[in-house]
């Protein structure tokens, strides 16, 4: 193609895929916010659930609270909560690897 020439072809795939990625973007906006995963502390505790988008949804004790130290429930809560931020990490990759795995780019971009 001489230069300076415009490429109507190559234009109406790039719009194409744009549309095709803003469809896939809501479609993985959408999942993150839905998606949830549920962790519990080392110890049995404390029960978290959270979104893929990091919001935590539900906390739960799983067992007697008036045996335990306030120490030792803070120190369950903080596993639990930390376990929750990674497990929305872990989430939202694995959403973004799915939502996006038949993506590649465009021929000589």
């Amino acid at each position: 193609m001489p230069r300076g020439e415009i490429d109507e072809a190559w234009i109406e795939e790039a719009v194409r895929r744009y549309r095709r990625i803003e469809s896939l973007q809501a479609e993985f906006d959408q999942a993150v916010a839905t998606v949830e995963v549920t962790v519990r502390s080392p110890d049995g505790l404390v029960e978290v659930v959270v979104t893929a988008g990091g919001r935590i949804t539900d906390v739960r004790f799983l067992g007697p609270l008036h045996s335990r130290s306030p120490r030792d429930v803070a120190g369950s809560v903080q596993a639990a909560v930390t376990a929750a931020a990674d497990a929305a990490e872990w989430a939202r990759e694995k959403l973004h690897n799915e939502t996006f795995a038949a993506y590649r780019p465009l021929a000589g971009a």
